[in-house]
C-alpha cells in the first residue's frame, strides 16, 4: 500500500514538472505583442517618409495641448478603450504609443489593447515625452509650454531636519555636472546632471520625497518641471549656495 502511495505521489510529481515545463516553453515563444524604440530609431523612423507610422499620444488632452511630439495624435487611452474605431482601418499599419516616459504605463497600456484588436505593428516609445523633448527632437509647443510653474522650496535647515529624522523617506538629486558634484556635494545627494535628467529618472522612486538642487536654482527649476511632468508626486527644490551660507555639511 505505501510503495502505491509513493508510485502514485511519483506520477503527480512527473505529471505537475511536465506541465510546468509546457507552459513555459510556450510563454518562452510566445510573440511580444509590441517592441520598445529609443528616440533615435523614432526618428529615424519619422524621417523616412511616406512609410513614417502613426504616433499616438497616449496622455491626457492637457498635457497634449501643453506640448507634444510633431505630427502625433492624441488618443487617451481611456478614450481608446471606449472606443477601438479611433485607431485606423489597416491593422498592418505601423503605430507608436508614447506617454511620460518609463514609469508612466499609459503607452503599453494602449498597445496591449491594439493589439487586442488585431494590430499587429506595434511599438511602445518608453522614454517618452521628456526624453524627446530634452534631446532637442522636433516638438509642437502650446501657449502654456513656458508657463512658469512656482517651485516647493525647502529651507537648507528643513532639509536637513528631514535628512535627520525621515531619511528614508527622500532621494536627493544633485542635477549640476560631474566636475561640480565632486568638488562639493550635500551628504547622501547623487548626481543626475539636468541635461539627461529625464533620461536617467528610472532610478527616482516615485513613492519618495524628491529633493532637486543646484547652485542658485535654475538647473534645478528645469529639473522640478520635468519631474512634474513625469508625474512626480512630491518635489521640493534647495538652494545649494544657500545650504554652504547656513554652515551645513558638504561631502567632497
Amino acid at each position: 500500500m505505501r510503495r502505491t502511495g509513493i508510485l502514485l505521489f511519483s506520477i503527480l510529481c512527473c505529471t505537475f514538472l511536465l506541465a510546468s515545463a509546457t507552459l513555459l516553453s510556450a510563454a518562452e515563444v510566445q510573440p511580444a505583442v509590441f517592441r520598445t524604440v529609443t528616440t533615435e530609431e523614432l526618428k529615424k523612423m519619422l524621417d523616412s517618409g511616406k512609410d513614417a507610422p502613426l504616433v499616438i499620444d497616449a496622455r491626457n488632452p492637457e498635457e497634449f495641448d501643453e506640448v507634444h511630439i510633431k505630427d502625433a495624435i492624441n488618443i487617451p487611452v481611456s478614450k481608446l478603450e471606449k472606443d477601438p474605431s479611433l485607431l485606423p482601418a489597416d491593422r498592418k499599419k505601423g503605430i507608436v504609443f508614447y506617454c511620460n516616459g518609463i514609469k508612466c504605463g499609459k503607452s503599453r497600456k494602449a498597445a496591449l489593447f491594439a493589439a487586442s484588436q488585431g494590430y499587429s505593428n506595434l511599438m511602445v516609445y518608453a522614454e517618452g515625452m521628456p526624453v524627446w523633448e530634452e534631446k532637442g527632437m522636433s516638438i509642437y509647443a502650446g501657449p502654456n509650454y513656458e508657463k512658469k510653474v512656482e517651485t516647493s522650496k525647502l529651507k537648507p535647515q528643513e532639509l536637513k531636519a528631514l535628512m535627520d529624522s525621515q531619511p528614508a523617506s527622500l532621494t536627493i538629486v544633485d542635477v549640476r555636472d560631474r566636475s561640480e558634484f565632486e568638488q562639493g556635494h550635500i551628504p547622501g545627494a547623487i548626481n543626475i546632471p539636468v541635461a539627461s535628467f529625464a533620461l536617467q529618472s528610472g532610478v527616482l522612486e516615485k513613492e519618495k520625497r524628491i529633493i532637486v538642487y543646484c547652485n542658485s536654482g535654475g538647473r534645478s527649476y528645469n529639473a522640478y518641471r520635468k519631474l512634474q511632468k513625469l508625474a512626480y508626486p512630491t518635489i521640493n527644490q534647495v538652494i545649494f549656495a544657500d545650504w554652504e551660507f547656513d554652515g551645513l555639511p558638504v561631502v567632497k
